[in-house]
């Protein structure tokens, strides 16, 4: 009698096992089916991966507080498509690596579209054009132009960045590349002489001209030039569109430009 018990003990337990197994599985199934906008809809949070020091599309404020271009699109967003918006710093260095093991839904941190990136993730209609240009000292008087950077010169780079790798595209033999983790420690150590020049994205370049007049200057030609998106998971199809489409309305009703003037002065972005 007793081992009857035990056997049908035994076999309700199996049955619930394989039952609650179903359930979880027609779960996940379920939650699979849902395209990339509705499961950040249904949660109610669009992740963003950002660079917090890259001035003044993203940083932070004498209060520790995110600001910048991207930073108010992003948001502005959050708001007509009903959900929060959370930022995630990460290094720049690894942050296409991260969105794509899912660290966050998608990159808004004035990043650069290029073929490289375009193997590896999906991008939104570029929303302004960059350009990479060098940035010297304002007492320096010995360089002129890119033509006058040498084998004697000290140059500073984001690591990671595309200014880095237009800077490998220039055929230099520096004596020396140093590779920071942010732009803001390259612009101090190009501010104490360390350096002879960082390689930066104009949009950063800029800020920190119009923020320390007379520290640096710019020299007259560019490096590259580079349209700058939304990055993307390639599978994250419906959410690109729908992000795509938001960004449209804000162009078309003129909120990027707004937005734009406030952080540049002047309407530099590109609607396409």
């Amino acid at each position: 009698m007793k081992k009857r018990i035990i056997v049908v003990l035994g076999l309700l337990l199996g049955m619930s096992v394989i039952l609650s197994f179903s359930a979880f599985a027609a779960k996940d199934a379920c939650w699979e089916a849902k395209s990339s906008w509705d499961r950040v809809k249904e949660i109610g949070e669009l992740t963003i991966g950002i660079d917090d020091a890259f001035p003044p599309m993203e940083f932070r404020d004498e209060k520790n507080e995110l600001v910048g271009f991207d930073i108010d699109a992003s948001r502005e967003l959050g708001k007509r498509l009903g959900i929060k918006i959370k930022h995630i710093p990460t290094a720049w260095e690894g942050v296409v690596m991260a969105l794509k093991v899912g660290k966050f839904d998608c990159i808004w941190s004035g990043m650069s579209i290029t073929p490289e990136r375009e193997k590896e993730i999906a991008f939104s209609n570029p929303y302004i054009m960059e350009k990479q240009i060098m940035v010297i000292s304002g007492n320096n008087d010995t360089i002129k132009s890119v033509n006058d950077l040498s084998e004697s010169n000290v140059i500073g780079v984001q690591a990671g960045s595309t200014s880095e790798e237009a800077l490998s595209k220039l055929n230099k033999n520096f004596k020396e590349v140093k590779r920071y983790k942010n732009n803001t420690s390259a612009f101090m150590d190009l501010k104490i002489g360390r350096t002879d020049g960082v390689a930066v994205d104009e949009l950063v370049g800029r800020y920190y001209l119009s923020q320390r007049p007379g520290e640096y200057k710019v020299l007259p030609e560019a490096l590259t030039s580079e349209p700058i998106g939304i990055g993307f998971r390639k599978d994250d199809e419906a959410l690109r569109l729908k992000i795509q489409e938001t960004l449209n309305a804000m162009f078309a009703d003129g909120t990027m430009r707004k937005i734009s003037i406030k952080w540049f002065g002047d309407d530099i972005t590109e609607w396409k």
